[in-house]
């Protein structure tokens, strides 16, 4: 699955790095998720003989057991879908704001970078009142019924038997605990589990979800409903709404999945689909491919001060317009064609310095999208492709687990902006702007890439980068996904640490603020394809991520041990 660095990389700026992963190869199927047990519970769906979405779908009911910080049946995200026959389906599954929510029901602390996205009393981001209307659990009970083969049951087992005989914590889960073990300790269902004994879990200490193991039972039994028109979402609402929260047993009612047409670019004869608003990440990334593709990049070199101001000129291009457009597209009107246009592309890239920092917007603030999601990609032998980012938004979300029921409850109401007034803003009903952006490229019409990663608005970005590394660079997926990273919005200008002081020096003296930060975005994972059918699946060192690949086949015909020779 993991193991030792493979391989090294030695950009002409002097960028080196190793990757810290093996990647796994597969002909009959591949899963690649941010925890291990992901990834095993996808695999063995492929070894009963289901397809990537069955897989996709065990895989991240597992993740919802064990990594509880990033994602869960009370969450949102986005899926996108390669069938087998070429067509494509995404799936927006992002969360909405409660009937009873309003534009004004949270006090912002600040109008102004860094603090625009606070809020009194965090109320945003801790309890009750930072909880929206989830679409997860829809999705994925949608998708399985839709384009699985397998009953609940049978997809959900793996998941349940990992959250009543319990798993080892992770150091990384071990450290996302201890940093919110504040917040966790306020809600005793969360410590009860979260904070055993009153203190955070060590790294190999078993982490046992009985109650959450019940609940998953009932929802195999009953799907969706069990949440959005039943017992358990009952228990939920009666809950929140003796906490001061908004959410009704109308809200869950009347809450549905959006089926939408993907989005389409081409990058270098490579075709680029990716889901559309509400999710802002592949348009934005379309974006970008387009301001990259009329520049030399591969003769500029990864990791060079030319190439990273190459791309931080795009992306605060990108930002700039992302915050001037992106809102719910069923309230707001966006030019996303436009947008994504070779033209508009062509406009923009005049208005780029090479050897300058640019302005391109006044007063970009900042967005509080956290980093804590997850993205699992799964792929079988017949063609089916999946990608998808799923999340509870900051970890832990809201922090709050209802007691009864092992459910952690979303704290997406903080991914609107606070004031009212822009696209992005809270309305009741809303849906709100992500970063998201599950991507699936092809070439010559069949699959060549599957690849996301969480990150909040570090997202698209960083996608924008492993493909460049890909297709420009030459880079394996496994460099691709592990290679330093960049990213802007218009302020500082982040850089990971691998990116040497030389470089960070050269871009300082082009007018680029640099902070040095020991990463950008979060655990990226994806599926290569070669055209003998081989699939390659990487996991990067930003997570617990593991690629699993299943190869073999039956055996063949009169090949049973001790058949007489005739």
């Amino acid at each position: 699955m993991t193991g030792r660095a493979m391989s090294g990389w030695r950009s002409k700026a002097g960028v080196t790095f190793e990757t810290s992963k093996a990647p796994a190869t597969g002909t009959r199927g591949m899963v690649v998720t941010n925890h291990p047990l992901g990834s095993a519970a996808g695999v063995e769906m492929l070894a009963m003989g289901g397809n990537a979405i069955d897989a996709a779908i065990a895989a991240v009911f597992a993740l919802s057991v064990a990594e509880p910080a990033m994602v869960g049946p009370f969450g949102a995200g986005f899926i996108n879908l390669r069938l087998a026959s070429g067509e494509f389906a995404i799936v927006d599954n992002y969360s909405v704001a409660p009937m009873a929510a309003t534009p004004t029901m949270y006090r912002p602390l600040s109008d102004t970078w860094p603090d625009y996205m606070e809020v009194e009393g965090a109320e945003n981001r801790i309890g009750y009142r930072s909880v929206a209307v989830p679409g997860n659990l829809m999705a994925w009970c949608e998708a399985l019924q839709e384009w699985g083969t397998l009953p609940p049951p049978a997809v959900m087992a793996p998941a349940i038997r990992y959250a009543e005989h319990g798993f080892p914590a992770s150091h990384y889960l071990a450290d996302t605990i201890k940093e919110n073990a504040e917040a966790l300790a306020r809600f005793p269902a969360s410590a009860a589990v979260f904070l055993p004994k009153g203190v955070p879990p060590k790294p190999g200490e078993r982490i046992v979800r009985t109650e959450y193991a019940a609940s998953l039972r009932t929802i195999a039994g009953q799907g969706a409903a069990a949440l959005y028109d039943g017992e358990l979402g009952r228990a939920i609402v009666e809950d929140i709404q003796q906490n001061g929260g908004l959410i009704t047993l109308q809200d869950l009612r009347t809450y549905r999945t959006i089926r939408r047409a993907p989005l389409r670019g081409t990058y270098r004869g490579f075709e680029v689909v990716v889901p559309p608003p509400a999710c802002s990440g592949g348009t934005h990334l379309l974006q970008m491919l387009n301001l990259l593709e009329g520049f030399n990049v591969s003769a500029r070199g990864f990791g060079t001060p030319e190439m990273l101001h190459l791309l931080a000129e795009s992306m605060k291009i990108a930002f700039a317009d992302r915050f001037r457009y992106m809102g719910d597209p069923e309230s707001v009107g966006m030019p996303v064609e436009w947008l994504t246009s070779k033209g508009y592309a062509a406009e923009r890239r005049d208005q780029i310095d090479l050897k300058r920092a640019g302005t391109y917007a006044a007063g970009v603030p900042g967005s509080r999208e956290s980093g804590n999601t997850t993205h699992l990609t799964s792929a079988d032998a017949a063609g089916n492709v999946v990608a998808m980012t799923q999340t509870i938004n900051e970890a832990f979300g809201s922090r709050v687990t209802v007691p009864g029921t092992g459910m952690l409850l979303n704290n997406n109401m903080q991914m609107f902006d606070p004031h009212p007034g822009h696209p992005n803003s809270i309305r009741p009903g809303a849906r709100q702007t992500s970063s998201m952006c599950p991507t699936i490229v092809q070439r010559d019409g069949e699959p060549f890439l599957a690849i996301g990663t969480p990150g909040g608005t570090r997202i698209f970005p960083s996608i924008l980068q492993a493909i460049s590394n890909v297709i420009d660079h030459g880079m394996t997926l496994q460099e691709a996904v592990e290679a330093p990273r960049a990213w802007t919005q218009g302020q500082d200008f982040e850089v990971e640490e691998a990116i040497p002081e030389s470089v960070r020096s050269q871009l300082r003296s082009m007018g680029h603020s640099v902070t040095a930060l020991p990463r950008v975005a979060g655990g990226m994972n994806g599926i290569l394809f070669d055209r003998a059918g081989v699939m390659t699946g990487a996991a990067c060192w930003r997570a617990d991520g593991a690629p699993v690949g299943i190869s073999g086949g039956p055996a063949r015909p009169g090949a049973r041990f001790g058949m007489s020779a005739r």
